[in-house]
């Protein structure tokens, strides 16, 4: 009898639980009627309903745990996890709303054709702040973190555009933990596309011997014209302050835009865009203050504002995180001289 109350008031917990999703502010926002907040709206939806899918199975998995108290701390975990979640749809909910705000209401239905491309191994107008030459590569350094980006000779053809391959390395303390071919392309007119990346996410596990790092995931992972799934513009041709683009379109999965919020950067002209730039570093690329700064969002992370530095000739040199502290600055380049002997954080 015990047992039958227990699990009554636990399933009455999971019917709460499915109220909340279903009463959650954001679905009955419906006043905000445009493209681009109905999507917000449904991805709101989906992602309650994804938590309550995964508090379901973790209660299964809690079911079987043959100690009470693990059980009772397992259900916690549970609920607390479930909390979690539901709270997170609600921050990319109010998120997303902001970055309607930046994009427009507009359905996003880029025109997007092999007629509007160059060949990606020679383009007649390569975009200066984001080059691709084959052979490129930028080493970058974060902390423990360390980063490699080499441009290929490969090429892979998407949704009929050709696009050149970049592969990015992401090392920490030596371990592999990400390893991504990401999918450009050359727009004639300068733009440069992103088509899409095969990410691979790797995890080493303490007392695994050999410590080989493991596939763990492949998160994150899109490419124009599977699933829905549309290229976005990685850098314009010609950009302008406050211009918007959406680097990103894969519902749920990857969701990133950037506005740009200065063409003319260099170092102590602006004490808000100089917040955790390394002078050195601004001076070596930006000293006739052409640099092109960005502010960059995951829609999937909200309150996250990456601000993200751009050199002539030399593209990305420098990612901060001026909530945080976090600092991704190049060390390393092979195909400038400005890249040698580069200041290290």
């Amino acid at each position: 009898m015990k047992r039958i109350k227990v699990l009554a008031a636990h399933v009455l917990g999971v019917a709460v639980a499915l109220i909340v999703v279903l009463a959650m502010p954001g679905i009955v926002s419906a006043q905000q009627t445009g493209f681009c907040s109905q999507t917000a709206n449904l991805l709101f939806d989906a992602c309650g309903k994804e938590a309550q899918a995964d508090f379901l199975v973790a209660s299964a998995i809690c079911v079987n745990e043959p100690e009470q108290a693990d059980r009772a701390k397992c259900n916690a975990d549970a609920e607390a996890s479930r909390d979690e979640s539901l709270q997170l749809c609600q921050d990319q909910l109010d998120w997303r709303f902001e970055g309607c705000q930046l994009t427009g209401e507009d359905r996003y239905d880029p025109e997007f054709g092999p007629g509007l491309f160059d060949n990606p191994k020679n383009p007649k107008n390569p975009n200066p702040y984001f080059p691709l030459k084959i052979g490129n590569l930028w080493e970058y350094v974060a902390g423990s973190e360390f980063n490699r980006v080499q441009i290929l000779n490969e090429t892979k053809l998407i949704d009929g555009v050709t696009c050149i391959v970049s592969h990015d390395q992401v090392f920490d303390d030596g371990d592999l933990i990400e390893d991504t071919d990401d999918w450009f392309a050359q727009a004639k007119d300068g733009n440069t596309w992103y088509c899409g990346e095969e990410v691979k996410n790797f995890e080493s596990f303490k007392g695994d011997n050999p410590s080989i790092p493991e596939l763990v995931s492949i998160d994150g992972s899109f490419k124009a014209g599977r699933d829905g799934d549309e290229p976005g513009i990685i850098f314009p041709a010609s950009p302008q302050f406050g211009d918007v683009n959406r680097e990103e379109f894969s519902l749920a999965n990857a969701e990133d835009i950037a506005q740009v919020v200065s063409t003319t950067y260099k170092f102590g002209n602006n004490p808000e865009l100089d917040q955790l730039v390394p002078k050195m570093l601004a001076d070596r690329f930006c000293s006739v203050g052409d640099c092109v700064v960005t502010d960059n969002r995951s829609l999937l992370e909200p309150g996250i504002v990456e601000r993200k530095f751009y050199a002539r000739k030399i593209g990305n040199f420098l990612e901060v995180v001026p909530d945080t502290g976090e600092v991704v600055q190049l060390v390393n380049c092979n195909f400038d001289p400005r890249c040698k002997n580069l200041p290290t954080p």
